[in-house]
């Protein structure tokens, strides 16, 4: 268990997961809607789409080679930031009281927290204290994007519980509530630094189950959907976060900061 979740495991995981967002946004020549909501009035829109695919590709597989790694990681600290910046915070400051919007700052920002550590873990040896201070900035960070979840799962109930498979005993409803508990538990676990290893793990774990059951699926029954595709891309990327956070506490709930 704790070889899967090395450091340098989990620092190849986060660059696939921008692999992936990459070939999304390639085959579709589009945005990935609900995660990068660019308005259709921006000049020059899909072309702006495959630049910020083709960066996401670029820097993904720059993530997987050592060399490389940190300017990659660097890179998408700096995308995913811009996300934030230009695309949900004013949709924020447009919409305070629709909590919807909260919710998708909070996902765009647990990538930006995964990216920060990625990148401590990918910088040299020397730079061990600074990096020590950025995978904690980046674990409070995920921390706090969890008790965020935690909330859209109560305030939307009714759509969570229906993404749900209909299968699953004992009912849709009681698993909406258990996952709103885990983020709830695996936030309040990060941010403490109480048991955070394990809840971290279990998060990551969290997120497998919820690719299997909730995205994968989709895949298989409407493939052509661009909607679906972007879905499953970003349900990884939130699983490669969850993983390098996982990644960075080491036991006794310290930082590890170095690959």
């Amino acid at each position: 268990m704790n070889q899967l979740f090395a450091p340098r495991v989990a620092v190849r995981i986060y660059g696939l997961s921008a692999v992936a967002f990459g070939l999304v946004g390639l085959s579709w020549g589009d945005f990935a809607a609900v995660w990068q909501p660019v308005p259709p009035t921006v000049p020059g829109r899909t072309i702006l789409a495959y630049i910020v695919a083709a960066v996401l590709l670029l820097a993904g597989l720059s993530i997987l080679w050592r060399r490389s790694a940190a300017i990659g990681a660097l890179t998408l600290t700096s995308l995913y930031s811009l996300g934030v910046i230009l695309l949900h915070v004013p949709l924020v400051i447009a919409h305070p009281t629709v909590f919807v919007e909260w919710s998708g700052t909070a996902e765009q920002l647990a990538l930006v927290a995964g990216a920060l550590v990625t990148y401590a873990f990918c910088r040299t040896p020397n730079a061990a204290a600074p990096a020590a201070r950025i995978v904690l900035c980046g674990r409070l960070l995920f921390g706090v994007c969890l008790i965020v979840f935690a909330l859209a799962h109560l305030f939307y109930l009714k759509p969570t519980a229906d993404f749900v498979p209909a299968w699953l005993p004992p009912n849709q409803v009681f698993w909406a509530y258990a996952t709103a508990a885990g983020h709830f538990l695996a936030g309040a676990a990060i941010l403490s630094g109480i048991a955070a290893r394990i809840a971290s793990r279990l998060l990551t774990g969290m997120f497998v189950v919820f690719g299997l059951l909730v995205h994968a699926p989709t895949l298989l029954s409407d493939p052509h959907n661009h909607f679906n595709w972007a879905a499953n891309a970003m349900n990884f990327a939130l699983i490669a976060s969850a993983w390098v956070i996982a990644a960075s506490i080491a036991p006794g709930g310290e930082s590890q900061s170095r690959i």
